[in-house]
């Protein structure tokens, strides 16, 4: 895939969705899109039949608080105390229920099958074959996060991340920074480990001496990370512009200034990195979408604002689709 600067818009290529709720994030399996929507439902669109009406999925009975995917399902957790599988044909599992009904609001998917979520301060991990362990926080869990090798699980949580493996009876391991740390991800080399704050800035450790990074000069709160293929970039929301994160080297970011892409007037409100080529779709607070490419920032609009906030933006695994959503239930997808 490559952008030609010389062919400024294909926002005529996006076909256009009504999802008619909020869209809290976009995820594919195969060739079906999952919007996941803010309340109850999702909304799965067939993304090789452009005729065909997307289908509605209910699934929680409520609103839907966090979603994770391995590509075979979406896993949601929702205010209702439910953590609800669903796949491409539309069948929903109930995997697990609080027993206090408490909101589960973090997810995370592990390469093994294992599943992990949070309700308040207990996180509970579910490996492959059933059996369930429980780590308790002494605050409430802020993020979850797998590790891209071995069995790891990093816990955002206020003053630091704990990292935990379930496979033992071992206390987990701190990482500690002041702080409320309200999601946590490891970098896809696993060397890293990345959380966003309740402050205006990114806090890292590199793992092999726990040496801090701090990464500031937003202008609003993180809400939207990936990382671009091979893991060389950390695209980041949080300002207006796009901002990349240096990670080429073994020090990561540490010494190095990111590389900002995209300037505007208004904010990211979502960010998502293509899975083979060094592009990133940016979403704007306004309703703005562009593929930007790192090496020279060359820019492609992919929709024109509309004062709807952009809140999720998805990559099929292949990259020839890309899923949107908005928080006023416009929703779309562009084939590349």
């Amino acid at each position: 895939m490559s952008l030609e600067t010389g062919s400024a818009s294909i926002v005529d290529k996006v076909r256009p969705i009504e999802a008619e709720a909020s869209v809290v994030d976009v995820r594919f399996l195969g060739a079906t899109a999952a919007f996941v929507l803010g309340e109850e439902a999702l909304l799965l669109a067939d993304t090789s039949d452009a005729a065909a009406a997307p289908r509605r999925v209910a699934a929680h009975a409520g609103g839907i608080l966090a979603a994770a995917s391995d590509g075979k399902r979406v896993v949601t957790g929702g205010d209702d105390g439910t953590l609800v599988a669903t796949d491409a044909a539309g069948v929903t599992e109930t995997i697990a229920t609080d027993p206090k009904r408490r909101w589960i609001d973090h997810i995370a998917l592990a390469r093994n099958g294992a599943v992990a979520w949070a309700c308040g301060k207990t996180v509970t991990v579910r490996k492959p074959k059933g059996e369930e362990k429980t780590l308790e926080l002494a605050s409430s869990a802020g993020g979850l996060g797998f590790a891209p090798k071995g069995f790891r699980l990093a816990v955002a949580h206020y003053n630091g991340v704990s990292l935990w493996f379930p496979e033992t009876d071992a206390a987990p391991d701190v990482l500690d920074w002041k702080g409320s740390h309200l999601s946590v991800c490891f970098s896809p080399d696993g060397k890293f480990i990345i959380t966003t704050m309740q402050e205006p800035m990114l806090h890292g450790w590199r793992l092999e001496d726990r040496k801090h990074m701090r990464m500031s000069g937003y202008t609003a709160k993180v809400r939207s990370l990936d990382w671009s293929t091979g893991g060389k970039w950390l695209a980041s929301s949080g300002s207006e512009q796009l901002i990349l994160w240096p990670f080429q080297g073994k020090d990561g970011p540490m010494g190095k200034a990111p590389r900002m892409l995209a300037p505007r007037e208004l904010r990211v409100s979502a960010v998502a990195c293509h899975p083979k080529h060094e592009i990133t779709a940016v979403g704007f607070v306004d309703g703005m979408i562009l593929l930007v490419r790192t090496e020279d920032g060359a820019e492609i609009l992919v929709r024109r604002p509309d004062d709807s906030p952009v809140s999720a933006l998805g990559w099929s695994a292949k990259g020839d689709v890309l899923g949107f959503g908005t928080e006023n239930g416009a929703a779309g997808l562009l084939t590349l």
